[in-house]
C-alpha cells in the first residue's frame, strides 16, 4: 500500500530510559508501516541535554511554536541521585516546565477506558480531563528558615520606589518557615482561554475551582478573570453548544467529582491540578492509561504520556530481561499528534489513521492482551499478560486488520 503523506513535520521530542525504548519500537510496529512520516527531531535525552546546557529543551519548545504539533517522550526531572549517575553539570530543569513555560500552556490529561478495567469510584463512566495551570504558585515558589525572634513581611515595591507592607508573621517565641507565591495576570488569563477553548473544542462543561472564601485576593484573582473571560467572550458560544461553565471550591468540587458521572473538565490551579490528575488517573486504573496535551491560547499543541521513564524496569531491560511496560499512554500522544497534525493540515487519512491505532490499542487490550499492570487490574475472565514487544505486535496485527 501507498504510505500516508504529510505536509507539515511534527516536532519529535524523545526521551529517557524505557520509554525511549518504547518509543522507537511504536514507530517502527505500528507508525512507519503505513506514513511516510516527518518529524523535526530533538534529543531530549538527559545526556544530550546535559552536552547542550539544555538549550535542546528550548530549541524543541521554539519549534513546536513554529509547527504548531509535538510528540514528546517522557523525559527525567534529575535529582542529586541523577546528577551522580549521568555526571551531569547541574541538576537541570524539568523539561516539561522549560516547554510550558515557552508555550505558556496548559496541560489537559483524560483517562483512557477500557472494558475490564473499572475505575475505583463505579459512577465514573465516563472521563474526567484535568486542565492544570501550569505556572507559578509553589513551583516557583521562593522560601526561607526563620530563627526565633525573626520578623516576616511582604513588601512589595512599585515602580516609583514606594514600598507597601503587610506582616506575615513575628516569630517571637520560636524558629518557623515562610514561603512567597506568584501569579500573573497574563498567565491566568491564557489558562482561562485555553480551558474555556477546549471545552468548546471537545463539547464538554467546564468546572474551576479554587479556594477564593480563604484566599481573598489570590484565589479570588483566579476566579474573577475566568469569570470577566467568560463573560465578555465564551459565554454565548457556549450557550450555542449546550454547555455549561461554573466555578465553585475546591473542597466541594472534589465532593461534586467523586458523585459525578464524568464528562467534563476539571480546571485547576497548579498544585491542585498536579496532585488530583494523579488522582483521577490512579482511580480510572493507571497513569500508563492516561493522556496529556499541552495546549497553548495560540493554538499550539504537545502531546506526551502523563507517567515518568519507568526506570525499573528500563534497567531490567539493560540487563536482558524481558519487561511488561504499559505503552498505551505513549501510542495516544503519538496519535494524538497526528490526528492535530491531520486536522490542521486537513489530511483526513491521517486522522483516520491515528483513530485506528487508538481503536487496534483498545482492541488489544479488551481481546485480553496486555502488560502486567493491566492483567492486575482487569476483570476480563481470559486475560494474558505479555511483555513490551508482544503487546505493540498485538496492536500492530490488529492495526492491519482494520486498515484492510
Amino acid at each position: 500500500m501507498n504510505k500516508i503523506q504529510m505536509k507539515t513535520p511534527l516536532v519529535e521530542m524523545d526521551g529517557d530510559e524505557m520509554t525511549r525504548i518504547i518509543w522507537k519500537m511504536i514507530k517502527d510496529i505500528i507508525i512507519n508501516p503505513y506514513v511516510d512520516l516527518k518529524t523535526e527531531y530533538y534529543d531530549l535525552g538527559l545526556e544530550n541535554r546535559n552536552a547542550t546546557d539544555d538549550q535542546v529543551t528550548v530549541d524543541s519548545a521554539n519549534a513546536t511554536k513554529k509547527y504548531g504539533v509535538a510528540v514528546k517522550c517522557a523525559t527525567i526531572t534529575p535529582n542529586a541521585d541523577r546528577v551522580k549517575e549521568y555526571n551531569l553539570k547541574e541538576m537541570w530543569k524539568s523539561p516539561n516546565g522549560t516547554i510550558r513555560a515557552i508555550l505558556d500552556g496548559t496541560v489537559f490529561r483524560t483517562p483512557i477506558i477500557v472494558k475490564g478495567i473499572t475505575p475505583y469510584i463505579p459512577t465514573w463512566t465516563k472521563p474526567i480531563t484535568i486542565a492544570r495551570h501550569a505556572y507559578g504558585d509553589v513551583y516557583k515558589n521562593i522560601e526561607m528558615k526563620v530563627a526565633k525572634g525573626g520578623k516576616a513581611e511582604l513588601v512589595c515595591t512599585d515602580d516609583k520606589g514606594n514600598e507597601n507592607r503587610s506582616l506575615i508573621f513575628d516569630f517571637k517565641d520560636t524558629d518557623g518557615i515562610i514561603q512567597g507565591l506568584h501569579n500573573k495576570d497574563n498567565s491566568i488569563q491564557s489558562f482561562a482561554r485555553c480551558c474555556f477553548n477546549y471545552a468548546l473544542d471537545t463539547k464538554q462543561d467546564l468546572w474551576f475551582s479554587s479556594k477564593d472564601t480563604i484566599s481573598k485576593t489570590y484565589d479570588h484573582r483566579f476566579k474573577d478573570i475566568f469569570q470577566e473571560i467568560f463573560e465578555n467572550e465564551y459565554k454565548t458560544k457556549f450557550e450555542q453548544l449546550g454547555i455549561e461553565y461554573f466555578y465553585t471550591l475546591i473542597d466541594d468540587a472534589v465532593a461534586r467529582v467523586i458523585r459525578s458521572n464524568g464528562g467534563y473538565i476539571w480546571a485547576c490551579k497548579n498544585y491542585d491540578g498536579d496532585v488530583m490528575s494523579d488522582m483521577v488517573a490512579t482511580a480510572y486504573g493507571s497513569l500508563a492509561m492516561m493522556t496529556s496535551v499541552l495546549v497553548s491560547p495560540s493554538g499550539v499543541y504537545e502531546y506526551e504520556a502523563a507517567h515518568g521513564t519507568v526506570q525499573r524496569h528500563y534497567y531490567k531491560h539493560l540487563k536482558g530481561e524481558k519487561t511488561s511496560t504499559n505503552s498505551v499512554a505513549t501510542i495516544f500522544a503519538w496519535t494524538g499528534a497526528l490526528k492535530k497534525r491531520g486536522e490542521l493540515d486537513n489530511i483526513k487519512e491521517l486522522c483516520d489513521f491515528a483513530n485506528k491505532v487508538e481503536k487496534a490499542t483498545i482492541q488489544t487490550i479488551e481481546n485480553g492482551i496486555m502488560t502486567g499492570d493491566m492483567a492486575n487490574l482487569s476483570t476480563l475472565p481470559n486475560k494474558k499478560k505479555v511483555n513490551t514487544e508482544e503487546f505493540l505486535i498485538e496492536v500492530g496485527k490488529n492495526l492491519e486488520k482494520l486498515i484492510k
